[in-house]
């Protein structure tokens, strides 16, 4: 029986500080955890893949493409009744900055042992600052939003709805010429039931 957990978005004005430290710390470990994934060179994360497809096809740039794409998922909230938060646009902001500032430090790995650690340890730590954030319960991110709104409208879990999305995503990438590797399918698979394992832990509860 899947974990009934409540993330309706709260306002701010409850517990600010705790919850605002929340949700900059799992952004910032999430950015980091897609540097961690990119310079791993085994494969990109299914929205990545999607986003590259889309820079082959259109000419565009990675960042303007993603920026688009984030917009055109915003509008997928609307049938689900999902209200962007101040999460919602910090999520745009502080990812953007710590995945670049991240990759300013760590190069791209050659040495396939560094590459694994690299790997690994990014799909794990994305689970767990998805799972932050999104418990600060201050808005999710566009893509998230879209996660929690499945799952609040069908009544399955967050596992099992994330878990459909990314594969939906990696499949329509890989077919407009993203780049898949063993990573992509490592990530599609694992980041369901890593978010789900870390949310009872981290999410807000109102006392």
């Amino acid at each position: 029986m899947a974990l009934k957990l409540d993330l309706k978005p709260i306002g701010i004005s409850q517990d600010t500080a705790r919850r605002s430290i929340q949700l900059v710390g799992g952004l910032a470990l999430y950015g980091a955890s897609m540097a961690m994934l990119t310079r791993s060179g085994l494969g990109l994360d299914p929205w990545d893949v999607l986003h590259e497809g889309l820079m082959k096809i259109t000419g565009l740039s990675f960042g303007t493409v993603t920026a688009i794409a984030s917009v055109l998922v915003l509008l997928l909230w609307i049938p689900l009744r999902q209200r962007p938060g101040i999460g919602t646009l910090a999520n745009i902001v502080v990812i953007s900055l710590t995945v670049d500032l991240v990759r300013l430090f760590l190069p791209d790995q050659h040495v396939l042992g560094w590459q694994i650690l690299n790997l690994v340890a990014g799909v794990v730590l994305n689970g767990l600052a998805a799972a932050i954030y999104v418990g600060a319960r201050l808005g999710p991110g566009p893509r998230d939003g879209l996660m929690t709104g499945f799952a609040a409208r069908t009544g399955k879990s967050i596992r099992l709805v994330r878990t459909l999305i990314e594969i939906t995503v990696l499949a329509a990438g890989w077919l407009l010429g993203g780049t898949v590797g063993v990573g992509t399918v490592l990530y599609a698979l694992a980041i369901g039931p890593l978010t789900q394992a870390f949310l009872p832990y981290v999410v807000w509860r109102e006392r």
